[in-house]
Parts: structure tokens; C-alpha cells; sequence
């Protein structure tokens, strides 16, 4: 492998096509033990990235804690990343209608669904980008039910002073046990808490070996039961939880991604140049070094590089050879 040409980055994986590595990710990972103790670390595990969706569970923790009603789907959703399909905008309308809101309370920008059969079936129907079909919308919502459920400002709910995202960054940071680095904002407009990557991992698998019935258990078991509301049809979010029943999975854009199966082990990857094509690869990979065992996921660990429609090639990751 070479040598990262960014001082301190770790080589994540190289794409490799026809012998010839045509590209490289650079990037950090991390991976917890069950004692939560860093047990791979890749790359400046300790500096700051900004989590992006990868915070969705958090901030779904906040809305929950704070009295909104959500529980199965609903709270799944307010975690997720969806796809903007039907069965998505009618939870999200749901959640919504039950504390007397529309969706154009709704603050995330208009979005094509990211379902491609969904999108084409409202171009049919000479419909547009709407700020329901938005993969951010769940947790919008659920932050509207959380300000309606305790008389807080609604207009102003993405503000970082507002109370509930004062909430999201108490949680988060009590979750990772550190300050959060940076503030920044999101892309769906909500603010946005920099963590270590380190930080991140111990967040997440904090949510999956909570007590069972608490507020973070809740939200982790709820992902783990309606992963298609995390993601969506063909989400490889989704694909993955179903492939390791009882791991918690969830993205974020600029390659970030964390995996926390049911063994208390947990894994956060981050990959600097932003590309998410190697980052599932990257955390099973991870996984398996510490032991644990993800031979349900094997599909998810090869991906291949095409040419002429045919596999011609692989991306490698340095802790796994290829097959």
C-alpha cells in the first residue's frame, strides 16, 4: 500500500482495476472492543470529523427523551437516512399530524426521493422535489413533535441555541464522553456537533448496549427492527442490518459510517476525500480483526470495479486481501 500523501492518514483502501491501482482512499477508522477500549486504530482516530447522519440516532435520543412520541418506524425513521419513498412520507406524515403539523412545518430543503423507481413515478406523475421526499424529513419531524410536546419555538427549532438542539448536544456529547469539537450545519439545515471519530464509535455502541427499555436502547433496538426506515429499498444501510441481524448501521455523508453489532464491539470510518464506496468494505474489515465474526455481511465486503459491465477489479482495504 502506499503511503498517505495527506501527513497522519491512514491508506483505507485502494481500486484496483485490471492490476493497476487507479485510485486510493485515504482516511481514519477505529475500532472498540467490548470494554470500549480502542482496539484498531487507523489514521488520527482522535481528531474531530463532523458526523453528519451519522448523529441521526443521537438527535432521534434527544426527541425521544424530550416527550415525543416515538416508537417502532417512527422512532426508526427519526434515526434514519431514508430514501424518500411512500411508506417513508406516510410516517413521517404521521408523526407529524399527530402534534397538528403539515409538512410545511418542515425546514429541510426540497429533495428528489433518493428511490430511483420512487422519483420516476412522481416525474409520471408531473410532481417535484418536496421537503417530504428529503432523506432528512423523519428526523425533522420528530424534532417538531419534540418542540410542539414542550411548548418550544417551532419556527426556530434548527437553531443551535434553541433548547432542543442544546438537548441533541448535551446527549451527544454525555454519549461519546467528550466536547463536542465544532459546530457546524448540516446539509438538511440542522446543527451539527464535531466529534473524534474515537468519540462517535463510543456513542453508538453506547446506544446498542444500553439497558434494555432506556432512551438509547429504544432508539438502537427500534433501527434494528425497521432497518428499511433507516434506509430504505436496496439502502446498503438497511441490506447490511438485515445481513448481521442486531448490528446497529448508520451513514453519513463525506464517507462517514458507524457499525455496532450485539458483541459490544463498535466501528467508525471516515474517509477524507468523502466517497462512501469503500466505507462498508472498510468497517467489516475492521470487525473481523478484532473477531468478530461477519461472514452474513461477506457480499458487502467485496465490491468489485467494473469494466464493460463486468468485474475487472476489486477495492482493497489493507486489513483484508482480496478474494
Amino acid at each position: 500500500m502506499p503511503e498517505a500523501a495527506v501527513p497522519g492518514l491512514a491508506v483505507l483502501a485502494e481500486v484496483v482495476r485490471s492490476g493497476f491501482t487507479e485510485s486510493v482512499h485515504y482516511g481514519s477508522a477505529v475500532g472498540l472492543d467490548p470494554s470500549g477500549r480502542a482496539e484498531v486504530a487507523l489514521g488520527p482516530v482522535d481528531a474531530p470529523v463532523l458526523p453528519r447522519s451519522s448523529a441521526k440516532p443521537f438527535q432521534a435520543l434527544a426527541c425521544l427523551t424530550a416527550g415525543a412520541a416515538l416508537a417502532g418506524p417512527r422512532l426508526a425513521i427519526a434515526a434514519g437516512s431514508h430514501t424518500g419513498e411512500d411508506f417513508h412520507v406516510r410516517v413521517t406524515g404521521e408523526i407529524l399530524a399527530d402534534y397538528g403539523l403539515g409538512f410545511d412545518a418542515l425546514a429541510c430543503p426540497p429533495s428528489w426521493p433518493e428511490d430511483q423507481a420512487t422519483a420516476h413515478a412522481l416525474v409520471r406523475q408531473g410532481l417535484g422535489p418536496s421537503r417530504e421526499r428529503m432523506n432528512c424529513s423523519g428526523k425533522h419531524a420528530a424534532m417538531l413533535a419534540a418542540c410542539v410536546a414542550n411548548d418550544w419555538d417551532v419556527p426556530s427549532y434548527l437553531s443551535a441555541d434553541h433548547p432542543l438542539q442544546q438537548r441533541v448536544r448535551s446527549l451527544t456529547e454525555e454519549l461519546a464522553g467528550e466536547k463536542a469539537a465544532h459546530v457546524a450545519v448540516d446539509g438538511c439545515g440542522a446543527p451539527l456537533f464535531g466529534l473524534s471519530l474515537t468519540g462517535l464509535a463510543r456513542a453508538v455502541r453506547a446506544l446498542v448496549t444500553a439497558a434494555p427499555g432506556s432512551g438509547p436502547r429504544q432508539v438502537a433496538d427500534a433501527m434494528r427492527q425497521h432497518p428499511e426506515y433507516v434506509g430504505g429499498t436496496g439502502h446498503q444501510n438497511t441490506e447490511l442490518m438485515r445481513a448481521l441481524p442486531g448490528a446497529l448501521v448508520k451513514g453519513g455523508a463525506e464517507g462517514v459510517l458507524v457499525v455496532a453489532p450485539t458483541s459490544g464491539h463498535a466501528v467508525a470510518v471516515k474517509v477524507i476525500d468523502g466517497s462512501p464506496r469503500a466505507t462498508t468494505a472498510v468497517a467489516l474489515a475492521v470487525l473481523r480483526r478484532m473477531g468478530v465474526d461477519v461472514s452474513g455481511a461477506e457480499e458487502f465486503e467485496r465490491v468489485d470495479v467494473l469494466g464493460g459491465g463486468v468485474p475487472v477489479g476489486q477495492i482493497v482495504t489493507p486489513l483484508r486481501s482480496p478474494r
